[in-house]
């Protein structure tokens, strides 16, 4: 009978230990970022440039404050050896020497191409830069790629800030944008936010080129992508949208099945021709405003796998056909025809011209907000 209370008494303590435990020792929490600033030079007109690094895991990534930009992003491959997978410049001058990449930029303030350099809002017509033939591309001459944003160290990344003036590249309405970038999960999450004083127009979209065999390693024609789109907006002969919603079915445009990036980018097809290649918006078929797989992208000797999820209608693909070999980036990198490509998660090109579209517009009152994530993992 003693022995039996004893051994009681005995898992009694016990219990209370573990209890006790469970109380006074904090459950571990989730790998937090680390996150360092330091000065990254001046831009022409002498406003200090500063660059956020953040740490998590195996993941690295750099973002300055001149044109909110992902200047490298460290990712290991399937043997775990880092790569840098974005291409850039290794200095600030190489950046500001380049108007017409926007490598690694947020572009703004509208992202993709507008017909003609002008739309008509509330009954108003507005005129904007022209900068692409006869149309606007990216914000205009001088848009959010090419300006220096207010950054501070935010919990696992760093938030971006910038006030576009009225009338800013003929644009209306006083917008304060804010950008964040965080690392969490094998991640990088880019979180966008504005609000405006009168009705105006907004698309922001990161313009990052990636190549998941590591930047300045070959091009990008056997990376594997797969889009979940059933239809994709054809373009003229200037890249602007007709207006159509036609179906990617039966075209060099469908990536249901993952399919490498060069196996049909000659196919002689009207739309591939436009383009030199895919730079097509992706009608996305989930629903607006809920994140949802835009793509998927797997480098077949690297192993490295690329996931895209957003809250965005649309999806640019580009596959670098601009790229022509005069622009040297890092390491003394040569980035030749399709070193590289984009997956820029946005609203329609042109969609100010078109009704039909997801309506671009932000009003006094509203906070435009949308989400993409890129995610990092590795195949066998």
């Amino acid at each position: 009978m003693a022995n039996r209370s004893m051994k009681s008494n005995a898992l009694h303590c016990i219990y209370l230990f573990f209890i006790l435990l469970f109380i006074l020792v904090p459950m571990a929490s989730p790998l937090e970022a680390k996150v360092t600033k330091s000065e990254f030079g001046s831009t022409p007109d002498g406003t200090k440039v500063e660059i956020y690094t953040l740490e998590e895991g195996a993941l690295k990534a750099r973002i300055m404050t001149y044109g909110a930009r992902l200047v490298s992003l460290e990712v290991p491959d399937r043997s775990g050896k880092p790569g840098d997978i974005v291409l850039g410049y290794e200095s600030l001058a190489g950046y500001t020497a380049d108007p017409k990449s926007y490598f690694g930029s947020i572009v703004g303030r509208y992202g993709n191409r507008i017909a003609h350099a002008s739309f008509t809002l509330d009954g108003k017509v507005y005129h904007l830069p022209v900068n692409d033939g006869t149309n606007t591309l990216h914000g205009g001459i001088k848009g959010f790629d090419k300006l220096v944003w207010h950054g501070r160290e935010i919990p696992n990344g760093v938030e971006l800030t910038l006030v576009s003036k009225d009338g800013d590249q003929g644009f209306p309405g006083t917008l304060t944008a804010r950008v964040r970038y965080t690392l969490a999960a094998h991640a990088l999450k880019i979180e966008y936010f504005a609000t405006t004083d009168k009705d105006t127009v907004l698309n922001l979209t990161n313009h990052s080129y990636f190549n998941l065999a590591g930047e300045g390693h070959g091009d990008i024609l056997n990376h594997q992508v797969m889009i979940p789109a059933d239809r994709y907006t054809p373009v003229d002969a200037s890249l602007i949208p007709t207006g159509e919603l036609a179906p990617v079915a039966g075209t060099p445009l469908d990536f249901h099945n993952p399919t490498a990036i060069g196996a049909r980018i000659d196919d002689n097809f009207e739309q591939m021709r436009l383009a030199g290649g895919y730079d097509h918006n992706y009608v996305l078929n989930g629903k607006m405003g809920v994140l949802q797989e835009a793509a998927r992208v797997v480098e077949p000797t690297t192993g490295r796998i690329l996931t895209v999820d957003t809250t965005q209608p649309g999806l640019q693909f580009y596959s670098g056909n601009f790229l022509d070999g005069t622009l040297t980036g890092k390491h003394g990198h040569v980035y030749a025809k399709h070193a590289g490509f984009c997956l820029e998660t946005q609203h329609f090109p042109d969609s100010p011209n078109h009704p039909k579209f997801p309506t671009s517009e932000l009003k006094p009152g509203e906070t435009y907000h949308s989400i993409t994530t890129f995610g990092f993992s590795t195949a066998p």
